[in-house]
């Protein structure tokens, strides 16, 4: 447990400190108590119109004392590492609760974790010039690619994150963990017509990842390519056809449809459209999707969850019958269930929630193109831009930055302005096929649910539903 020294030696944390601040964290009683330790590195920078618009380099560090007394937390953090604040903070969170002091545990038992991406040393602090000129090579790959992209933005950005957890219940866990990410953002025109382009990648890697076969190069010249289609795109049809959904990235309408209704909050307080339903027919029998937060260097990997458990992978529904929810401590105790190790934060000011690691659907055993073949009259939507899905009623918006007709079993026209409108425990009902193509996305997705954002992965192959609803504006 090497990653727990930096906090021992940096900041002076010992284990009798810790034992000591859960001991007053449960001083007025509480079921449970824990502290969540953690110091970022981070680094980020913008080029906008050939010009670093942004550049910004920094260290911050801090402490989240947690106690649950039943369904009540008490969360109070520090950015203070001192014994004395650390101890402050731990009485405030127990204000909490009331009645006689609990026993804290005495020794602790680490978490026994794998290790799925590289523990960098040092802090990411390699030359900034070095990162610099990743964004200056996806800015003149872009404007490259067609004289008619206008304008560019291109960002890079990296953090390590280092983090210590103890609890009550004996829980004793650390975690070096890095994240990069770079994206490319590109406005084109043409005869009056504007459009725009997007694309990015990552992981739990180290900037040597973009040197190689996803560099900067690959990414400025996706997001130019998709401006340019948008330029002669035609207007999207409206109506109920069926929908062919594209291999990666398009996982994110499962995330958002499917993933934040599974999340064992919203069933305990039965407010997701899944709630009470465990054991029961929800998609198709060609349907199956899970949870996989062990996935090597994928950006939503976790060697340890933000509560100090082991991550894993969850079966969440099983050729279309619902098998299980992600919960954390919190609603795995109040449930009656295991905990499946998907306890996430933003960060140390904030108390953990249910929260998806990477999600997907599995692959089948269509060819992509018999599933294109069999669609007389539909879309095929390849890439999504933003989306919004209601949890309570499990309705859902999705715009499709990148689509096409299917026309007799051949993808014809691009189109602009695809929305796709449905229910999500609704949508995967009308699953027919499943492609064989299983992908995961390049590694930019960012999760928000109660004002928290957290790195997360999504995939599927590709998918044909035999009925949607597409808004658009054409016929």
């Amino acid at each position: 447990m090497e990653h727990k020294r930096y906090f021992f030696e940096k900041f002076g944390v010992t284990e009798r400190l810790l034992e000591r601040c859960l001991g007053e964290a449960l001083s007025a009683g509480g079921d449970y108590a824990d502290l969540y330790f953690e110091s970022v590195a981070a680094t980020s920078l913008g080029l906008d119109e050939q010009i670093v618009k942004s550049a910004s380099q920094g260290m911050s560090a801090g402490c989240g004392v947690r106690v649950v007394s039943g369904e009540r937390t008490g969360y109070a953090y520090t950015d203070d590492l001192s014994a004395e604040r650390l101890l402050r903070a731990a009485r405030t969170a127990a204000l909490i609760a009331s009645g006689p002091a609990k026993q804290t545990v005495q020794g602790f038992t680490e978490t026994e974790a794998p290790s799925l991406y590289p523990a960098p040393a040092a802090d990411l602090d390699s030359d900034l010039a070095t990162k610099l000129d990743l964004v200056v090579r996806a800015d003149r790959a872009a404007r490259k690619y067609d004289p008619r992209i206008t304008q560019v933005r291109a960002s890079y950005a990296d953090e390590l994150r280092r983090i210590l957890i103890a609890a009550s219940d004996g829980t004793y866990a650390s975690d070096t963990q890095p994240l990069a990410r770079m994206s490319v953002f590109v406005i084109a025109k043409d005869a009056g017509r504007t459009s725009k382009g997007s694309s990015g990648g990552g992981g739990r890697v180290e900037i040597g990842y973009f040197t190689g076969a996803k560099g900067p190069e690959h990414f400025a010249e996706e997001a130019a390519r998709t401006a340019i289609l948008q330029l002669s795109a035609v207007a999207a049809p409206a109506g109920e056809m069926e929908v062919v959904l594209g291999p990666g990235w398009p996982g994110v309408l499962l995330h958002e449809a499917v993933g934040h209704g599974l999340e064992a909050d919203f069933n305990r307080k039965k407010t997701s459209a899944f709630a009470g339903l465990i054991g029961r027919q929800v998609a198709s029998s060609k349907v199956t999707v899970v949870d996989n937060g062990r996935m090597p260097s994928r950006r939503g990997s976790l060697n340890v969850d933000d509560e100090g458990s082991a991550t894993q992978e969850t079966v969440l529904i099983e050729n279309g019958v619902l098998k299980g929810y992600l919960s954390d401590k919190l609603s795995a105790r109040l449930m009656g269930i295991a905990s499946t190790g998907n306890g996430r934060r933003e960060s140390y000011q904030q108390i953990p929630m249910p929260r998806m690691t990477n999600t997907y659907m599995l692959a089948g055993d269509d060819a992509p193109e018999d599933i294109i073949r069999s669609v007389k009259r539909g879309l095929y939507a390849v890439n999504f831009g933003g989306g919004q899905v209601d949890i309570t009623s499990g309705k859902f918006v999705f715009s499709a930055s990148e689509a096409y007709l299917i026309e007799d079993g051949r993808v014809t026209a691009p189109v602009r302005d695809a929305t796709l409108i449905g229910n999500g425990p609704e949508a995967l009902k009308h699953v027919s096929m499943v492609g064989n193509d299983l992908a995961l996305d390049e590694g930019i997705g960012t999760c928000g649910k109660d004002g928290q954002s957290v790195p997360v992965g999504v995939g599927m192959p590709t998918v044909k539903l035999d009925r949607m609803t597409v808004g658009g504006t054409g016929s």
